[in-house]
């Protein structure tokens, strides 16, 4: 038998052997949405005669250069990249007869950059070390993912944004993977999807596990502001209202030239999924407080020093952070001082660290705090974790993103390689990898041989603190969580 040829919906397709684990790559899992399909939901892949190649990545979703590090460090982009994106990529250890756990991989990049065919996310090693079907996956970026048209040029183009997931329930058996227990997992934006996939009733028994890193305190945009960025957009392309069938005609760089100035200009904020009433009705946190995931376990975390991803230099140099500016916004009103004193005085370093230990808080933690508590009032498992482990270089601690490498146990990150060092602790990446593969298959990450990790309930607040030493901590600053109580 060669197992590398898999028949799926729409045909078979093969495969390449690895040695431990078989890769399939660029497995079309959705009509590409290029010509009038642009802006329109994904249509189901057409199917085809014969058997397909699928041993190399299909192209990523078009993006604008990523800077970070305050613009001093370029996160590299795979090529090429075209609207016709739409591809997933699956490695599985040799099937011997045992339906494997899958676990779902969904990148970060604030909705407008990356990819599921970074170097840093080969599944091969993944899949043979937790003995599970990786999937990575690529998704419409920007607004050519996520501008709000239905109000304005009808239903053909409200999208519910789960393709991906959809095919993977549909054919993730004939890889060997077990249709009833897939892990959802991403960082940044990735996790913040699927915090509204959580809330997304086409997206319930998708999957029964998630675990979330650094996801965003994203609400959603409300009908009316999205409304607003639809027009804006229009109107920075010389178009009516009238005339969005016209989008579909335009050159691609002409969209994406748009987009650039749509984000520039700070109207109506960032990239965001659109609350429509029929998709998605209420923002996460709220959705996830009816009880609509109770039964999905989930893992959420954050990381000690996130916002230093994007205050800190390559060269050293402080810059103001926008996250500082948005935690002293008039959200907080006449509880700025009483807040910024609270930090001022449990921080051991430099007033501007506090201010930035108060950024993290307000954008990140809290927030993942306040979903963790919402699932456990609703019968839900979860279990909270923090990254401790400081980068050692400079002053970027543990930063946003820095986490990843240690999940995917790949040290040798293109994406973070900087950030990391010569040596980065091996213990605590095999922990990290061996914690998210055991959550996995038995929905409990606590791995009995490595660490131990209890649940996380409104009492102790035990929470896994990731380092060079890994330990749980009941309720890690909780000084700091009390001073948010009413207001975040």
């Amino acid at each position: 038998m060669n197992n590398r040829v898999v028949e799926t919906s729409s045909g078979k397709i093969r495969g390449v052997d690895l040695g431990p684990v078989v890769a399939w790559k660029g497995i079309l899992y959705a009509s590409p949405p290029i010509g009038e399909r642009r802006f329109q939901p994904p249509q189901p892949a057409e199917p085809w005669t014969g058997i397909r190649d699928a041993t190399a990545f299909g192209p990523i979703a078009p993006q604008l250069p990523w800077m970070v590090a305050n613009g001093t460090l370029e996160i590299p982009m795979p090529e090429p990249q075209s609207e016709d994106c739409l591809y997933l990529n699956i490695w599985a250890p040799h099937p011997d007869g045992r339906k494997r756990p899958v676990m779902v991989w969904i990148h970060g990049g604030a909705l407008l950059n990356g990819s599921g065919s970074q170097s840093d996310y080969d599944g091969a090693q993944f899949a043979e070390q937790g003995d599970v079907i990786l999937v990575t996956i690529n998704y419409r970026l920007g607004v050519l993912g996520f501008l709000p048209l239905a109000e304005l040029a009808g239903e053909a183009y409200a999208s519910a944004g789960n393709a991906g997931l959809h095919w993977v329930r549909e054919n993730i058996a004939a890889f060997g993977g077990d249709p009833d227990k897939v892990t959802a997992f991403g960082f940044s934006a990735g996790a913040g999807s699927i915090v509204f996939l959580l809330g997304m009733p086409a997206a319930r028994g998708l999957f029964q596990r998630a675990i979330l890193e650094s996801p965003p305190s994203n609400g959603g945009l409300d009908r009316e502001t999205a409304q607003q960025k639809a027009r804006a957009l229009l109107s920075i392309l010389d178009l009516s209202t009238s005339q969005v069938a016209r989008l579909s005609t335009l050159q691609l760089e002409q969209v994406l030239a748009a987009q650039a100035h749509l984000l520039k200009s700070g109207r109506l904020g960032g990239i965001q999924p659109v609350l429509d009433g029929k998709h998605l009705s209420d923002p996460p946190l709220q959705a996830i407080a009816s009880g609509v995931a109770s039964e999905v376990a989930l893992v959420i975390g954050t990381n000690r020093d996130e916002a230093r991803l994007f205050t800190e230099t390559i060269s050293g140099e402080k810059r103001t952070s926008p996250l500082v500016s948005a935690a002293l916004s008039s959200v907080l009103a006449t509880n700025t001082l009483k807040i910024v004193r609270t930090y001022a005085k449990t921080s051991d370093e430099s007033w501007q660290d506090a201010l930035l230990e108060m950024a993290n808080d307000y954008v990140l933690r809290i927030p993942a705090i306040r979903l963790a508590e919402q699932h456990v009032q609703q019968g839900g498992r979860i279990w909270m974790y923090r990254f401790d482990w400081p980068s050692p270089h400079l002053t970027f601690g543990a930063c946003h993103a820095l986490e990843v490498p240690f999940v995917w146990n790949r040290q040798e990150s293109a994406m973070m390689q900087i950030l990391l060092g010569a040596n980065p602790p091996r213990d605590l990446a095999r922990k990290m990898h061996a914690a998210w593969t055991a959550f996995a298959h038995s929905g409990n990450p606590d791995v009995p041989e490595l660490l131990s990790w209890p649940a996380y309930d409104l009492e102790q607040r035990a929470t896994m603190i990731f380092d060079k030493v890994s330990q749980v901590i009941d309720d890690p600053q909780g000084v700091e969580r009390q001073i948010w109580k009413g207001l975040l």
